[in-house]
């Protein structure tokens, strides 16, 4: 007996069916897939229309030829979604075999068959992410299909949260916000109340004091299950500092790495894996609160590209810069009309502010200000004030906080 192949599906995803004539992958995708999955005949329109709507869609359909998986490929990239290729590759005496059961003639497979076996090697440069090829009809039977979530995809947990702003490297503000949200603090352990999770929103280093203490706090925290984390851009330039790539040491970042050095190699090895797990942002308590480092539009929230991941880092930001060599952010809150809370820091503001259903809760700690939670779903601030002004800001931190006021949750 053949032991059981497990695809693992991430989901929502389109999952292109790719086989010659009699390969069987409507029967395939009838026994793995919901009949409202499976797109057949002219499936463009269909697809992006499912893909909007962030469902996992199956495409059975002529797509031995590149030309023909293109147009897959390209809803796939339009709509911030994986491609998946399931390739049921036939022996060519079984195809034709079969074409003779079902009344065509054996020549009927061998246009398809021979252009699958040439483009076969090419189908991830072609952009899929995952191929998986199925090479006898016993690993076809024994396929079982396993639906992943899409790394952002948390909604099944419901919180309470603690939302924490950008740490910045600022340990013992940290641990004063974490025991003053009620975390028991013991050295770099910390353990949670009962039942709530923080959630940190990236920019754990430079600027400030300690960012290996801060590091290992949270690392500890995500490690014992009492945090998630997404990641900053300090973070994400660390973590391409860390694995030998060229980056200006400036920002703090060279104080961060001074301090990587006392630590040691195993401890930059734990810290560029922890960072190189983190999703860009997160969906949680069933779509009704999103966390990113600088935000999210509605568009964009649970999906998956580099683009997804450019916004969540770095915000709306097209590379000009200000008169003090600043990137320019284009204020995408003030147009955000999602239903999610987004919450959201790195651009530094003197005291959280609400715009829309969207909250900045990176209030500056490293520039002397504050370190500031929302707490869910009470939507409740909690700050502590900086012990100094650790690294000057380039310009006073915007005098905002009053916003929209407090959303509803839904």
């Amino acid at each position: 007996m053949t032991e059981p192949t497990l695809l693992h599906l991430p989901s929502p995803a389109v999952i292109a069916l790719i086989g010659a004539p009699a390969a069987g992958k409507s029967t395939f995708a009838a026994r793995h897939f919901w009949p409202e999955e499976v797109l057949s005949g002219e499936f463009s329109g269909a697809l992006r229309h499912r893909l909007s709507r962030g469902e996992l869609t199956v495409v059975d359909a002529p797509l031995t030829r590149p030309d023909q998986r293109r147009r897959v490929l390209e809803a796939s990239r339009a709509h911030d979604l994986p491609a998946v290729a399931i390739v049921l590759d036939l022996p060519r005496q079984v195809l034709e075999e079969r074409a003779i059961q079902v009344g065509l003639h054996p020549a009927a497979v061998l246009p398809d068959f021979a252009e699958l076996r040439r483009t076969l090697g090419g189908l991830p440069n072609e952009g899929f992410r995952q191929v998986y090829v199925l090479r006898s009809v016993a690993e076809i039977d024994a396929a079982q299909m396993v639906c992943v979530p899409l790394p952002p995809d948390r909604r099944n947990l419901p919180g309470p949260f603690d939302f924490i702003g950008d740490a910045h490297g600022c340990l013992p503000e940290l641990l004063e916000l974490l025991g003053k949200l009620g975390y028991s603090v013991s050295g770099s352990e910390v353990t949670p109340p009962v039942g709530r999770t923080a959630v940190f929103l990236g920019d754990l280093t430079d600027r400030g004091p300690d960012s290996a203490g801060v590091l290992r706090v949270v690392m500890g925290m995500a490690a014992s299950g009492a945090a998630l984390c997404v990641p900053g851009n300090h973070d994400e330039k660390l973590a391409r500092a860390l694995d030998g790539k060229a980056v200006r040491a400036m920002h703090g970042l060279e104080g961060t790495l001074a301090q990587m050095g006392a630590a040691g190699k195993d401890f930059k090895a734990q810290t560029r894996a922890f960072i190189s797990t983190l999703p860009s942002h997160l969906v949680l308590d069933g779509g009704r609160v999103v966390a990113a480092h600088a935000g999210l539009p509605e568009k964009y929230q649970g999906r998956m590209a580099s683009r997804v991941r450019s916004f969540a880092l770095y915000g709306d930001v097209d590379g000009s810069r200000d008169e003090l060599g600043l990137p320019i952010r284009r204020d995408w809150a003030a147009e955000y009309n999602g239903q999610a809370i987004v919450v959201y820091g790195h651009t530094p503001v003197s005291a959280p502010v609400w715009i829309n259903r969207t909250v900045d809760i990176d209030t500056g700690c490293a520039f002397g200000n504050a370190l500031t939670a929302l707490r869910y779903p009470e939507l409740e601030f909690v700050s502590v004030s900086a012990r100094q002004i650790y690294t000057p800001p380039p310009r006073p931190l915007p005098l905002l906080g009053l916003g929209t006021g407090t959303p509803e949750l839904s």
